[in-house]
């Protein structure tokens, strides 16, 4: 049969949750991806994890939920951020505010960085504050890998939700490839990007990319502007032995809009493109990150890895951040006048040794043992408390005002925060069906912190901060994991899996001085999860369902409300749930992408003061999502797709007495192919103009979604 031309855009990217790969094997008679599709597609369910495993393991060799999110189709659907893309994944949602970078999410039941983990080329990265900052554009990613439940015992403390893996672009030994996108739409957004990578003889290759975005924005004063460039080499002198040298550079300045107060309780049309903030507020991120990979195989039965790497971050904030409105005034009352300064700076060496036997034949076992060792330095800075710059302003057309600052943004306190780990996995393949899959992990954390000591207006002296003469807080952690895969056929696997994980009760780099908190250790959890995958119809359908509960221990809470009961570390919380997710190819061109999640995420045993939110819901955690997306290649080069993104109501506070309201929008896009190298996007996002939010900042303060938007693309791929 001859080979169709079509534009494959699995308009949504919803895929599998444990399918890691974005496409899947076809006929030579089937229509396929041409421009900016790399290679052929792949049966998802046989593609190797980076992230699931550090065994190279496919989804269905690895008894966990694993889903991945191919870069080429996050930049077609025109994603803005990392973040808009990762929560098409199933049950990941968005808890990002300008606080905590924009890139915070929710798993599982639980929110935020210190429990769900983002990783870059499986490097883990150390939040200041709950604040992350990189990558900055999705422009540089190959794909994102997401592991769903407990990652602890393949990445450290703050894993018990999951984990976010973002994966580079590589040098590439093949011909040289050269991609370009521009973009323009509502709000005068504008995109431009290239990236050009290819062998520069048998033995070198490089890897080339920039983007650049800007925007007016949705609120007024809105503006914001970003660019990132990345840059690799590779040195191949034979097939077993490689360096790669990459360094990655991130600017980015996002709308200074820290959210919309609600009116009376509800969203009001009339303050929804309203920004409260200062005239002259100031949010800036900078990260630059170096990287330094060697891969050597000495054997077919050996494989010895060693990353070490470099990561710096300048963080500033200088906002008047809170809004509420006053219902006996009518005005919105402003506060926390907050200047920030995070000046941050992470090394770090991650190795391991994998071994590879085969004992019988069918029979076989693979083992890693690796170490990781991190050292973060902060100077953390703020004005806090020299300037309660507060007022009350009008809802509809409040005078912005400029920020207070009298004191100066100075640096308070430094930490440096010290990391090591050992961890080992090991696979037995006791037959072609059946197989054991374990691992552990043991890691040490220290953070030294001393507070500035200022005379005249100068730090004279760094006393330490914490009580009773100690100069550390160190902390110690054990985790581990044990599941086993049966595979009926060779298409089907049935998994069962039971993993523990450790949660920070902060964030590890800025822990607390405060006496009682110091004496508590990490929180700890564990999982249980089942689940079923499955490939069928030669690879062009797939499906998985998995199950879970997961306990939280170690909550700080009180055994009563009793005021005079002291605060201990007793509470619990959990969450029990069922992931599923199908994806389809159908004949005549259509294809078929869905996913769900129901979570009953509750507070088992949690008092504060005097309240009891025992049985409550924790905040920010909807209990259903879904995704569903629809593509039909209407003829050889026309593509018509749509996108409906689901999340349910989520509750503002502990005491569960306000929500967040649940949301639909649909995004839709027709792509024409003027040849295989050339293609044009038209986009429309939350085509029915939902009004809707989708986070928050403070209760009754609401991060707002982009109304309904266009944007027209070209891309090209030579």
């Amino acid at each position: 049969m001859k080979n169709k031309r079509s534009i494959r855009i699995w308009a949504g990217g919803v895929f599998v949750a444990g399918l890691p790969g974005a496409a899947w094997a076809q006929d030579e008679g089937d229509r396929r991806s041409e421009i900016l599709v790399l290679g052929s597609r792949l049966d998802p369910l046989a593609v190797k994890s980076e992230t699931g495993s550090r065994l190279g393991l496919t989804s269905l060799e690895t008894p966990a939920s694993i889903y991945s999110l191919d870069g080429n189709e996050i930049r077609r659907r025109g994603d803005l951020s990392v973040i808009e893309a990762v929560t098409r994944a199933p049950g990941i949602s968005n808890v990002g505010n300008p606080g905590n970078g924009g890139t915070a999410l929710a798993a599982r039941g639980f929110s935020g960085q210190g429990s769900v983990l983002q990783l870059v080329d499986g490097i883990r990265l150390f939040p200041v504050a709950g604040t992350i900052t990189y990558p900055t554009d999705p422009w540089t990613v190959e794909r994102i890998e997401v592991l769903s439940g407990p990652a602890s015992v393949l990445y450290g403390q703050g894993a018990l939700g999951g984990a976010v893996n973002v994966v580079s672009k590589t040098p590439s030994f093949a011909d040289t490839v050269f991609d370009a996108q521009t973009s323009y739409g509502s709000q005068a957004t504008k995109h431009l990007a290239a990236g050009i990578g290819g062998p520069i003889s048998d033995k070198i290759a490089y890897r080339i990319d920039a983007s650049w975005r800007a925007s007016d924005g949705y609120v007024q004063r809105g503006d914001s502007r970003s660019y990132a460039i990345s840059g690799a080499i590779e040195f191949r002198p034979s097939e077993a032995f490689s360096i790669r040298l990459r360094n990655d550079y991130g600017n980015s300045r996002p709308t200074e809009y820290f959210g919309t107060p609600l009116i009376n309780g509800v969203l009001d049309d009339r303050n929804q493109r309203v920004n409260y903030n200062v005239a002259d507020a100031s949010l800036y991120f900078r990260d630059n990150r170096s990287l330094l990979t060697i891969d050597w195989h000495p054997s077919e039965a050996v494989t010895v890895v060693n990353t070490a790497y470099r990561l710096s971050t300048r963080r500033f904030f200088a906002n008047l951040e809170s809004y509420a409105f006053n219902a006996v005034a009518g005005l919105v009352d402003r506060s926390d006048n907050l200047g920030i300064d995070h000046d941050q700076v992470q090394w770090g060496n991650q190795g391991s040794i994998k071994l590879s036997t085969g004992f019988s034949a069918s029979g076989a076992n693979d083992f890693v043992i690796g170490f990781d060792v991190n050292s973060i330095k902060l100077i953390y800075g703020n004005d806090f408390g020299s300037d309660p710059q507060g007022d009350s302003v009008d809802p509809f057309n409040p005078v912005p005002g400029l920020f207070l600052d009298t004191q100066g943004i100075a640096p308070r306190y430094r930490t440096r925060t010290n990391e090591w780990a050992i961890f080992a996995e090991d696979r037995l393949k006791i037959s072609e069906q059946l197989s054991i899959v374990g691992g552990v992990r043991y890691e040490r954390d220290s953070v030294r912190r001393c507070n500035f000591v200022y005379m005249n207006g100068t730090p004279t002296a760094c006393s330490n901060a914490f009580p009773n003469g100690n100069t550390a807080r160190r902390f110690r952690n054990t985790t581990w994991r044990v599941g086993v895969v049966y595979r009926p056929v060779e298409t089907i696997s049935l998994y069962g899996q039971y993993a523990t994980g450790v949660d920070p009760l902060g964030t590890l780099t800025t822990y607390t001085t405060n006496a009682t908190q110091f004496a508590f250790t990490n929180a700890t959890g564990d999982q249980i999860e089942a689940g079923v995958k499955a490939s069928f119809l030669n690879g062009r359908g797939s499906a998985t369902v998995a199950v879970y509960k997961i306990v939280k221990n170690g909550l700080v809470s009180k055994a009563d409300n009793s005021p005079t009961t002291p605060i201990d570390q007793v509470g619990q919380r959990s969450a029990k749930g069922i992931e599923v997710s199908l994806t389809l190819a159908l004949p005549g061109g259509f294809s078929i992408d869905a996913n769900g999640t129901l979570v009953d995420a509750k507070y088992d045993d949690f008092v504060s003061g005097t309240s009891v939110f025992s049985g409550n819901t924790p905040p920010g955690v909807p209990q259903e999502a879904a995704n569903l997306a629809l593509s039909w290649d209407a003829f050889d080069k026309l593509q018509l797709r749509g996108l409906l993104r689901y999340v349910g109501s989520r509750y503002q506070t502990d005491a569960n007495t306000s929500q967040l309201p649940s949301y639909t929008v649909i995004d839709a896009g027709v792509s024409y192919a003027f040849s295989d190298q050339v293609a044009v996007d038209l986009r429309a996002f939350n085509l029915f103009n939902k009004d809707y939010a989708v986070t928050q900042y403070n209760p009754g303060q609401f991060i707002l979604g982009r109304p309904r938007s266009f944007d027209i693309a070209l891309r090209a791929r030579f």
